[in-house]
């Protein structure tokens, strides 16, 4: 029976369906591994099943290694070095499609409190300073039939674009590397810059690359208009977390919705002291149902690779 190394607990279905296959070791910890860690971790388990945050960069590759294949619990993998892991010889998959509606969802609702100022009229009635109804407390902005505009239109993409345009009859526009189906009547604009130019909302939904590293700076932010508001549910890094900043303390846009930060668990004082930003501690796919799809389909991944079947889900 091989070897699996689960570095950090998952839903009780997951470990079961795991166990039932394999010789699982499972590092009840909810800290992500370290390079040093890893290293070792990959000369003594035949697979190792990590997750957000788990340091495998080149380092953790240069001893020896026993690990045939990486299945990332999450569709992003920007913590796996895969060319040095693809160089050592170890397969990496990840989770696609089971992360899809959740992560939509949070879209939507960071884009809701967000234009609604909902993160401040709950901490008013926590903080007892609520006085009572008046006409002009905590005037938001309205969302239904605005323009959104989506940077990257993949799975998450189209689940978001949907939800906008069906749920509150918005414009949708977007801006994708390649020419793309967007499931609902959509422009493609040609430039970012564009993009950020014609919404009210703009959404970042593309993978976290070494080409979509601070995708989102500075220009962008200049062509957004006042009164636009910026939602990351895609990974940290694809935003310069010092441009939005700089562009929320000007005034230059009217707020931010994040799930994800660029030195993640780390939250700049500055975005937490603005009133007009919402934060969320990663919920995109935090919901029982999805974490357990997604634990389900690592396992997949791992089944069938010592199987000697196709991967599943490879990444490439």
């Amino acid at each position: 029976m091989e070897t699996l190394l689960i570095t950090r607990r998952l839903p009780d279905p997951v470990l079961d369906a795991a166990r039932a296959r394999f010789d699982v070791t499972l590092r009840d910890d909810t800290t992500p591994m370290t390079v040093d860690e890893l290293a070792d971790a990959l000369g003594t388990y035949d697979a190792i099943l990590p997750t957000l945050g788990d340091q495998l960069k080149a380092a953790a590759f240069a001893g020896a290694i026993r690990t045939r294949l990486l299945a990332n619990f999450g569709v992003g993998y920007n913590h796996i070095d895969v060319a040095a892991a693809r160089a050592a010889g170890v397969a990496v998959s990840n989770t696609p499609g089971a992360v899809t509606d959740a992560t939509a969802d949070i879209a939507m609702t960071l884009m809701l409190m967000t234009c609604r100022r909902a993160g401040e009229g709950e901490r008013l009635v926590r903080k007892g300073e609520w006085a009572g109804w008046h006409p002009t407390q905590l005037l938001g902005q309205h969302v239904s039939g605005k323009v959104v505009g989506i940077v990257g239109m993949g799975r998450i993409g189209r689940a978001i674009a949907r939800r906008c345009h069906y749920g509150f009859g918005m414009q949708v526009v977007f801006h994708n590397r390649s020419t793309t189906d967007a499931g609902v009547p959509a422009h493609h604009l040609g430039s970012l810059a564009e993009v950020a130019a014609a919404c009210d909302v703009l959404i970042t939904a593309v993978p976290a690359t070494p080409e979509t590293h601070h995708l989102i700076g500075a220009e962008v932010f200049a062509a957004m208009r006042q009164t636009a508001v910026f939602v990351n549910i895609a990974r940290g890094d694809v935003v310069d977390e010092i441009a939005l900043i700089a562009a929320l303390q000007a005034g230059q846009i009217a707020g931010a919705g994040l799930d994800v930060y660029e030195f993640e668990p780390k939250v700049p004082e500055a975005l937490k002291a603005m009133e007009h930003v919402t934060l969320l501690p990663h919920l995109g796919t935090a919901t029982l149902e999805v974490r357990t799809a997604m634990g389900l389909m690592a396992v997949d991944n791992l089944v069938a690779f010592f199987d000697g079947k196709p991967l599943p889900n490879p990444v490439q």
